[in-house]
């Protein structure tokens, strides 16, 4: 079977989400590409950053913006692992992201399906392309192994 670039990028968005596991983190990982490169990778970090904004896609955007050097993303896509919390919605429009692809949606969380709908608001000057669904199965499995092995 022959992979789609999606799920090239959301592939390796697990591989990350993997990395946050092993440190003990909340497995969510994050990539951002422009055209076939990928520009920005990241992976939860609050606890091992002691940092409250150092989720995957924050990580991620930082390093694309760093890579661009320009804050300013806007031919790029972001794939996910989980659907973005509502910084990570409100951060993916300050840049511009051009799309969002996330595998699982978030429900206690989400700022982009569950509990609002951030990335692509009519009231904000810049609405992100938004998918969802995206290799959903291998995401969600991910996530709920983690809390299952947290509640024993």
């Amino acid at each position: 079977m022959t992979q789609t670039r999606d799920e090239l990028f959301m592939r390796e968005a697990l591989r990350l989400a993997r990395r946050a596991e092993a440190a003990g983190e909340v497995p969510v990982g994050a990539v951002i590409a422009v055209g076939e490169e990928i520009v920005g990778r990241g992976f939860n970090q609050p606890i091992g950053r002691q940092d409250p904004t150092a989720h995957a896609e924050i990580l991620a955007l930082r390093e694309a913006a760093a890579h661009a050097r320009n804050y300013r993303l806007e031919d790029a896509e972001l794939f996910v692992t989980l659907e973005p919390c509502v910084m990570c919605a409100g951060a993916l429009v300050c840049a511009r992201i051009r799309r969002l692809v996330f595998g699982g949606r978030d429900l206690r969380f989400g700022g982009v399906r569950s509990k609002f709908r951030l990335a692509d608001s009519e009231l904000l000057n810049h609405r992100a392309q938004v998918e969802e669904g995206l290799l959903a199965a291998d995401c969600v499995e991910l996530l709920e192994k983690f809390f299952r092995s947290k509640r024993r």
